[in-house]
Formats: structure tokens, C-alpha cells, sequence
């Protein structure tokens, strides 16, 4: 009698094969052409798309009524006209009905999400389609966790993770295609920190599994391949089981992953393997009994550690505290003035467990931090690995792209594209964009769909570039994936029950946004467009007569290039005024046309602001006498006050209210234990706030824009917007109220209570 997983597989497969036939082209997301109306992929700023998604949700409502006639019609009714008629039955839904009512007043209270005034979170509107597909998938409440139950939402998902590796860079072979031995694999997470804990779980198991498969070869079962031999990091050919703890800790992902099916060409069989490779690997037996067993005197083989940027996002500590790791073992790697992993400092930490022989599960890069969407420069990190392989150190290495991932579909034509239509990737950093050319080079990438693929939430995503890795964390051994239907998707990662109806949102956002330049490539480059546009009018947002500046997180290239040339400081400062004068004539006061035609500024425009569409930024103010004021607590206070007023005021709130605030941004802080004296200190420099006394804890307050409205400069020209622009009315309101929180600021600064008097010479002290 078949096994259930053998019953799971041919039943998905079954699927596979009648939908296959049925729909076609129809179904297949790769290489297929985008809708060309970025209009219709929303519901619109002001509903101005409500007749067509109720339309489409009327039409997914009756058609799930529909599938419930159909279903053995002949089976009894419940719900009859006399049960209707009943007092019980009019009462109940009367209630509901008010209930209802009382939540819609509610939710009425929440931030108005697609406004063009919502420049907060990482989140704005949600596509029409994707909206529209969870709430039909959801009608049939589909759980993912297993195919028999969820068999059309399962194949969804599994078609989506082949989108998703295909956007990010991983090649895809045809579906039919048997040969490939390596071949990507994607599926949906509720979350990206679901989706880093499962990466760093894999990780954590691939490092150590060569030396259970080392010690298992010496099982009588297994004595055919017991002097198989691997190829090490520089090349040369060696038998596994003679191979050093070290030797065995640094092998390639690859050839890790070749050990199972190696064993069984060996003629072992894939059941006799995994009987016996249960006594031997660290998901069975756990971290300190394989370390009693297997690691002997290696002090530092079973205290592996993770380098990823101090800019990380908190689900990284998190998951290494829930593999057992600990806290500790999550390594932070200074960043630079531009918030990015500080190469430098990766190679001192590389070098430094290279003479501990410490290993090393992952080094994570983040590819659009949720602050600065700053990208970490990949290319490097790539050159770093290949030259740290040459001394036998080899290492996963993990992509943290939650929010940047969906950038990645700039780079793919559209094959239905004209041969000149200009791509989005004609205003992206030439950096960044190296960054991307290299994700292919990644084990493991983290996406979130439901950040910068305007998704309903929960939908994050884990991708695979060698697909067999999923199999780590699984209690079974690794085997060839040659690219077949999966029995399902719960088995792989940390969830078990999950909604089939994230991944229906996906899949039809997917289809009719492509992943390419057309679709997503399109709707998240005007994203970065318009985000440059911001950058540049708070950039030259102070005039002279102003009480304030105003100082991005992001330098001008000024800063960057001169400090890189090594030029002078009056060279540089000369240069960044001839930038902040240029922006200001030929972007500030343009029309998006005049801008795209002038090639000088085009140049400009590529190298400023964020690496993405996230702008961090701070305000310091003036005194009256015209003097900046030096006082860090004083600035910190008034960011703080800008940003009370342009964010929910939930101790002002009012059920049934529509907010009022004139627009919405976020806040955050610099520290110096997580972003380092060099880049505290800068920061603080170009505020022009006094410099801390040495070692002294300091952290500075600042705000977060974040531009996910594709329409931003892009309204209808009319009286009130004669270039198309609304970031002149973003940028009034902010001057606004930097303003009045100044004048407020100047109000309690009197009040405060003066510094104890000093008494023989010495301060007063209280203890």
C-alpha cells in the first residue's frame, strides 16, 4: 500500500497534469506579458476604481454560492423560507447587521493607507487583484498546509515560488525538464521573519550535516560509499571520512546537498539512509548531544556564529535565540556613513574566525533596510566569499530582501515590450544595481510579497537557489530535486496551518502585474522616482530666512565621491551647493518630462537619495539670534514633536473620526550600540550639534518617509497643481509644522528647571 506522502504526491502531480491541460498558458506565470494600465492595478487614492473591484468581488462571491449549488444539488437545504421567517433568524442578523455598522464606524479611525499623504510605513495600497483573489480564495478557506487539503491553492503557491525565483534572479527550467540538477525552489510565509528563521534553521543544519554523514558511512548499512570522496572549497579531491572537524564544517552548499544522492548511487537505498541518518544529524539529536558526540575538543566547532549588518532587521537576534543559538551568536558588522555592511569590518570578523576555526552558518546582506533602504553592497560581499573559499572557509549566504526584493523585477524585460521602451532601471544607482545583478549568487533570499508587492498581509516568502536545501529541515534526507510536483508545501518551514489565500493573492497580483519591467518593474519605479523628487525638495526644503535645516540620512554625492576622492572640504562643500542649487532649478520645479530630458541632471538624479524609496531624515532649528542650536536633547524633542503631529494621536483618538493629521511619517532612532560612534558622530556633525564626550551613549531622533505612491508626481494638472506634483503640498505641510513645533519647543525651553548651583567649587550631587 502506497505511504501518505506517496498518496500526497500522486495526487498533486494528478493536479498538476489536469490543469495543466485545462488552462494552459493561462496558469503559467514565467515569461508572460504585464498589463499596461498602472490606473486599473488599484483601487484608486479616492475609490476612483469601486465600480470595477465590486464588480470582480460580486462575481467571486457568486461564483463560490454557485460551487455550493453544484455540489450534490440533491443534498437537503437548511436555511429554508420558514427558518427565515422566524423571529430568532431576523433578530440574529439584525444583530450582525449592527454589530457591523459599529465596526465599520471604527476601522473609519484608521490611517488612511493610499492617500497621497501616507508616507509612513512600508506599506501603502493593495493591488486590485491581490485584493480580490484572497477574498475569493478565502471563501473556500483553503489550508496550505497539505495538498489534499488545499489542492488548487497549493499548486498557486508552488507556481508563485517559481515566479519569485525567477524575479530574483534564479534561472528556472521548464517544468518538464528532468536534467537540472540544481533547481530553485520558493514558497509563501506568513512573514520575512518566519521566512529569516527558516533560513538560518537550514543553514544551521547544512553546516553541520557533512559531519553526520561523515560518521554514519562507518554504519555497516552504509559500507559501499564509505571512502566517497567531495570536492573542498579550493578543489582538490578528498575521501569524506578523512577529512578535519574544520574540513568537514567548511564545504560548499552544493556539494553538501550532492551527499545523500551520492550515497544512493552507491546502491544504498533512500530507506536504509534516512533509518540510519537519524542517529546521526542535529535536527534529531539536537545541538548538545551532537556536539558531546561528534566535536569532541573543538571549542569553537559547536558555537557557530551569523554576520549580518548592525542595521539588521529584530527578527534576526529572534531567530537565533529560538534555534538555541543565542542572542550572542548573531555577530553585528559595522555599517558606514551610508548605513551599509562596512567591508572592512566583514573581513576582520571572517579573519577572526578563520584562526578560532569558528564556523560560520550564514552572512546575511540586507537588501533595502527597513529605515534607510539602504542595500548592502552584494557585489563585494560576493568577491569576499569567493576569496575567503581559497582559504576554506565557506559559509550560506542569505539575502534579507523583505523590502527590497520586488525590485529585482526592474531588471527583467518584459517580453512583450517594444525594443526601445526605456526601463526602470534607467534612474537606479549603478550600485545598487550591481547589488541586484547579483543576487543569483545567494543560497537562500528572503521577500516579502506583502511589503513592496502590495499584498494583503500575511504574505512573506522564502526562495531557495538550490532547491534541495528545503530538505534540511526536514526529517528526511536530501535527494535530487529534478524540479516534480511536490505532495505539499507544509511539510518545509516553520508554520503548519497557513492561508491558501495569501498565495491566491500572489498568484493573480502576479499575473496581472508582471514581475518585470512592465509590471512591478513600472508601479515600484515610479516608487524610487518619486522618492528622488521628495529627496530632492527636502534637500533644498531651507531657504536662509528659515528657523530650520533639514539634513537626509542619505548624503548628497558630494559627500560620497569627495570623501572617496579625497578631496578637500571646501572642494566638497562648493560641489554640494553647485547639487543642492541644480535640484533645486531643474527637479524641485520640473515637470517629470523636463527632468527625463535633461541628461546632465539624470546623471544627479541616479545617485540621490535612498538606495530604494525609503528617505530618513532630521530637523534642527535656530535660535532667534539666527545661531543653530547645539543641544542634541533639545533637537531630539523636536522631532519628536513633528512627528506626534504627523502621526496617529491615539490618545486624541475619536471612534467614527476620519483622521485629520495633514499627512503621516514615521520615526526611529540612531544609537550608537547599534550604528557606531563613526556614524552617530557624523550624523550629529552635520546637524550641527555638539559633539559627545568620548564613549558616551548617544542616540539621535529622526523621521522616515516612505514613498510607495506610484502618482505622487503624477496627479492631473489643474489650477492647484500645475506640474502634475503633489510633493510641494508634502513639503508646505512639513514646513508648516516644523514651524509650530519650533515655536512650541521655544515655549517650554523657559520652563525647564535650571542646573543645581555650584557650591565650593564643585556641582551638586545627590550622591
Amino acid at each position: 500500500m502506497p505511504s501518505r506522502d506517496q498518496q500526497r504526491l500522486r495526487l498533486a502531480q494528478d493536479i498538476d497534469k489536469v490543469l495543466g491541460k485545462k488552462f494552459g498558458e493561462k496558469l503559467d506565470l514565467l515569461d508572460r506579458g504585464s498589463t499596461k494600465a498602472l490606473s486599473a492595478w488599484f483601487l484608486g487614492p479616492k475609490a476612483e476604481n469601486q465600480e470595477a473591484m465590486a464588480r470582480m468581488l460580486d462575481k467571486a462571491f457568486r461564483m463560490h454560492c454557485a460551487d455550493r449549488l453544484l455540489y450534490v444539488p440533491d443534498d437537503p437545504v437548511h436555511v429554508t423560507q420558514t427558518v427565515k421567517d422566524s423571529d430568532d433568524y431576523k433578530t440574529t442578523l439584525a444583530d450582525c447587521e449592527q454589530h457591523l455598522d459599529t465596526l465599520l464606524e471604527m476601522l473609519r479611525g484608521s490611517i488612511p493607507l493610499s492617500s497621497y499623504r501616507n508616507q509612513s510605513h512600508m506599506y501603502w495600497d493593495i493591488t486590485l487583484p491581490g485584493f480580490v483573489g484572497y477574498v475569493a480564495a478565502m471563501l473556500y478557506n483553503q489550508n496550505n498546509v497539505a495538498a489534499e487539503a488545499s489542492p488548487i491553492t497549493t499548486w498557486l503557491e508552488l507556481e508563485v515560488g517559481r515566479d519569485l525565483c525567477r524575479m530574483l534572479g534564479y534561472t528556472v527550467p521548464d517544468r518538464d525538464d528532468k536534467t537540472a540538477e540544481i533547481v530553485p525552489w520558493g514558497h509563501i510565509t506568513c512573514d520575512g521573519s518566519v521566512a529569516n528563521s527558516e533560513a538560518m534553521w537550514a543553514a544551521r543544519n547544512l553546516k553541520y550535516f557533512p559531519i553526520a554523514v561523515a560518521h554514519a558511512l562507518e554504519h555497516s548499512a552504509l559500507k559501499p560509499a564509505r571512502n566517497m570522496r567531495v570536492t573542498l572549497p579550493g578543489g582538490e579531491r578528498e575521501a569524506l571520512r578523512k577529512l578535519s572537524t574544520w574540513q568537514l564544517l567548511n564545504l560548499g552548499v552544493d556539494e553538501i546537498l550532492r551527499l545523500s544522492p551520492r550515497i544512493v548511487e552507491y546502491g544504498v537505498t533512500s530507506s536504509e539512509l534516512d533509518k540510519v541518518l537519524e542517529d546521526y544529524t542535529l535536527q534529531n539529536l539536537g545541538l548538545a548531544e551532537f556536539s558531546t558526540r561528534f566535536l569532541g575538543d573543538h571549542e569553537y566547532a559547536a558555537r557557530p556564529v551569523v554576520l549580518a549588518p548592525a542595521t539588521a532587521h529584530y527578527s534576526w537576534p529572534k531567530s537565533a535565540t529560538l534555534l538555541g543559538l543565542g542572542k550572542h551568536s548573531l555577530i553585528p558588522v559595522e555599517t558606514d556613513l551610508d548605513c551599509k555592511m562596512d567591508m572592512g569590518h566583514l573581513r576582520t570578523l571572517l579573519d577572526e574566525c578563520v584562526a578560532r576555526q569558528q564556523p560560520v552558518l550564514q552572512v546575511v546582506a540586507v537588501i533595502g533596510t527597513t529605515e534607510e533602504s539602504a542595500v548592502d553592497p552584494l557585489d563585494e560581499i560576493c568577491e569576499i566569499r569567493n576569496e575567503y573559499r581559497r582559504d576554506s572557509l565557506e559559509f550560506s549566504l542569505h539575502l534579507d530582501a523583505a523590502w527590497g526584493g520586488y525590485f529585482a523585477s526592474m531588471l527583467h524585460k518584459d517580453p512583450d515590450a517594444a525594443e526601445d521602451e526605456r526601463t526602470p532601471t534607467a534612474h537606479l544607482c549603478p550600485k545598487v544595481l550591481s547589488a541586484y545583478e547579483h543576487f543569483p549568487h545567494a543560497d537562500t533570499i528572503t521577500v516579502d510579497p506583502h511589503k513592496s508587492g502590495f499584498i494583503p498581509y500575511p504574505a512573506g516568502a522564502l526562495c531557495y537557489r538550490n532547491g534541495s536545501m528545503r530538505d534540511m529541515i526536514r526529517f528526511t534526507a536530501p535527494v535530487v530535486y529534478h524540479g516534480g510536483v511536490d505532495p505539499t508545501v507544509g511539510v518545509y518551514g516553520i508554520e503548519g496551518s497557513k492561508p491558501g489565500a495569501a498565495a491566491t493573492a500572489v498568484y493573480l497580483s502576479h499575473r496581472v502585474l508582471r514581475t518585470n519591467a512592465s509590471g512591478y518593474g513600472k508601479l515600484l519605479g515610479k516608487c524610487i522616482w518619486n522618492s528622488k523628487r521628495l529627496y530632492a525638495a527636502l534637500i533644498t526644503m531651507a531657504k536662509p530666512n528659515d528657523r530650520f535645516i533639514v539634513e537626509p540620512v542619505q548624503r548628497l554625492p558630494a559627500y560620497r565621491e569627495g570623501a572617496a576622492k579625497k578631496w578637500p572640504k571646501n572642494k566638497i562643500e562648493a560641489e554640494a551647493e553647485r547639487q543642492r542649487a541644480r535640484l533645486d532649478a531643474c527637479v524641485v520645479r520640473k515637470k517629470n518630462s523636463d527632468i527625463e530630458q535633461d541628461a546632465e541632471t539624470m546623471e544627479l538624479f541616479k545617485k540621490i537619495g535612498s538606495d530604494q524609496n525609503i528617505i530618513a531624515y532630521s530637523f534642527n532649528f535656530k535660535h532667534a539670534d539666527g545661531t543653530l542650536n547645539t543641544d542634541l536633547d533639545l533637537a531630539n524633542q523636536l522631532n519628536d514633536k513633528i512627528y506626534r503631529r504627523l502621526s496617529m494621536k491615539i490618545q486624541e483618538f475619536e471612534p467614527g473620526k476620519v483622521p485629520d493629521e495633514p499627512m503621516f511619517v514615521t520615526a526611529s532612532e540612531f544609537t550608537t550600540a547599534i550604528n557606531g560612534d563613526k556614524f552617530v558622530d557624523n550624523y550629529m556633525a552635520r546637524l550641527g550639534l555638539t559633539k559627545r564626550r568620548r564613549k558616551a551613549p548617544a542616540s539621535v531622533k529622526f523621521l522616515i518617509s516612505t514613498t510607495q505612491n506610484p502618482w505622487l508626481t503624477d496627479v492631473e494638472v489643474s489650477d492647484k497643481y500645475p506640474d502634475g506634483n503633489f510633493i510641494p503640498t508634502l513639503i508646505q505641510v512639513l514646513r508648516n509644522t516644523v514651524n509650530a513645533s519650533i515655536r512650541e519647543l521655544e515655549r517650554e525651553i523657559p520652563s525647564r528647571k535650571p542646573r543645581p548651583k555650584r557650591r565650593g567649587g564643585a556641582a551638586a550631587s545627590g550622591g
